[in-house]
């Protein structure tokens, strides 16, 4: 472990053309008359333990191989601005840690791999201008950062600088994350959830949940403004609760709702209108939510608004009784798709060889309704994307699995396929769940589902 007291090497400060030139006078200035910070407290975090294992089954998955997993960079979002730094997900699941720049390097050692994780230092007051010049890494700029210290104690892994990773890494091939094989072997580690990354999954559900109450309760507010202010309301709760929110947010009123990913946010919210709300709080330990609910902005729905809304409801509720230990991750897709189609059939929309979802017509539903009916979630909003398809798309559902449940049904406004009074109502319910031993816990059941309980849930918010 680094003590951090080595002198710290030469580097170019992240300054502009238009700072002021710095005396040697200022200079000798402000590296006097510091007090002593106080001494941090030094304890593992809760994730620590967890971190530790989880690094240990990656090391049985490659037990000769050099493994290196960096956390990423600040990324520009325009000249000198950044887009807020979030680590990546692999990094995050692998060591609890976030800050930028920071490397995991696990190298074979007798049975197993030696963790060490290179991160950048603070510059100490005394030997270097960075704390007050430098726009990226200095404290007075940005905030302080942990010591090497304090990183290797809290999260219980050895630590040493971030400029000696090129030493460290000298004669050595590693594996890295641009390998797909790597990609993949932690992708499918990552699909089931242990206890600690469930409850973090939980917290994040039950800030959305709050969320979208607030979003009822400014409703008279976004009527006189737009999109924009839904947005907003819910990302204040992200912020106030977790780190940011876990995507864009998909705010969606009237035929806008029949954009699956619209995140313009910009049109108007009328009464009379649906409104298709799919967001999620990332909490502070990174792990996301990811709902949406489909609210009549009145309060109440009008007759063809209910007649889809029960609809995608009943097929909601036929996937989510699907989902339990050994049945195959398709399965809560057939489920919900099989009600779709033969709903739309009965309506007189498709001929009854639709219903028939193995039939040569089984697939004409999907012209309304276009994506899956859900996928796995956790660090990431669509979790472990690069699994082996015989554990996920292909595979059997398995305790600690998490995954939305989300049919819909969207009847654009140019769609001469349906009856007039459907067009431009867009409709998605997505409910996230952990499956169990004994079937799955939908973590965001505080919100409701039903037609009748959103209008109550909704009448109790507007007062």
């Amino acid at each position: 472990m680094s003590t951090g007291a080595e002198p710290i090497p030469a580097r170019e400060l992240a300054t502009t053309s238009y700072d002021a030139d710095v005396s040697p006078a200022l200079t000798a200035f402000m590296r006097e008359g510091w007090a002593e910070p106080a001494p941090p407290k030094l304890e593992p975090t809760e994730v620590a333990p967890y971190t530790a294992k989880r690094r240990a089954a990656l090391s049985a998955a490659f037990r000769d191989r050099a493994i290196v997993v960096p956390a990423g960079q600040p990324k520009v979002r325009n000249n000198d601005v950044s887009y807020p730094f979030r680590a990546s997900s692999d990094f995050i699941w692998l060591t609890g840690a976030g800050e930028p720049d920071s490397v995991l390097v696990m190298v074979p050692d007798g049975d197993g791999h030696g963790a060490t994780l290179f991160a950048r230092r603070p510059a100490p007051r005394s030997e270097s201008e960075e704390f007050y010049r430098d726009r990226v890494y200095g404290t007075l700029w940005t905030g302080p950062r942990p010591s090497l210290d304090e990183i290797a104690a809290t999260l219980a892994i050895n630590t040493r600088p971030l400029d000696e990773l090129d030493d460290a890494l000298r004669g050595v091939d590693p594996l890295t994350l641009d390998d797909a094989e790597l990609r993949t072997t932690l992708a499918d580690l990552r699909l089931v959830k242990d206890e600690w990354e469930i409850g973090q999954l939980a917290a994040a559900c039950d800030a959305s949940a709050r969320g979208f109450a607030d979003v009822v309760r400014e409703l008279a507010a976004a009527k006189e403004t737009s999109e924009r202010w839904i947005e907003g309301t819910f990302w204040r709760r992200a912020r106030v609760e977790g780190n940011d929110v876990g995507y864009g947010s998909i705010a969606a009123s009237g035929a806008h709702a029949c954009v699956l990913h619209w995140t313009r946010d910009d049109g108007p919210v009328r009464d009379g209108d649906l409104l298709l709300l799919d967001a999620g709080v990332e909490g502070s330990s990174f792990y996301t939510a990811d709902v949406t609910r489909t609210l009549p902005v009145s309060g109440r729905f009008t007759a063809a608004q209910r007649k889809v809304y029960d609809l995608v409801f009943e097929a909601q509720s036929a996937g989510l009784a699907a989902v339990r230990p050994g049945a195959m991750f398709r399965d809560y897709w057939r489920a919900a798709q099989a009600v779709l189609a033969k709903g739309l059939v009965d309506w007189g929309i498709l001929p009854p060889s639709a219903a028939d979802l193995h039939g040569p017509d089984g697939d004409l539903h999907r012209r309304y309704t276009l994506h899956g009916t859900g996928h796995m979630l956790g660090l990431d909003v669509h979790d472990c994307a690069t699994a082996r398809k015989e554990n996920y798309a292909e595979g059997v559902l398995r305790p600690g699995y998490a995954l939305t449940v989300e049919p819909g049904l969207y009847f654009q406004t140019d769609d001469l396929t349906v009856p007039e009074e459907l067009r431009g109502i867009g409709v998605r319910i997505e409910d996230d769940v952990v499956v169990t031993n004994e079937g799955c816990r939908n973590l965001t059941a505080a919100l409701p589902r039903a037609a009748d309980d959103v209008e109550a849930w909704m009448a109790g918010l507007l007062g």
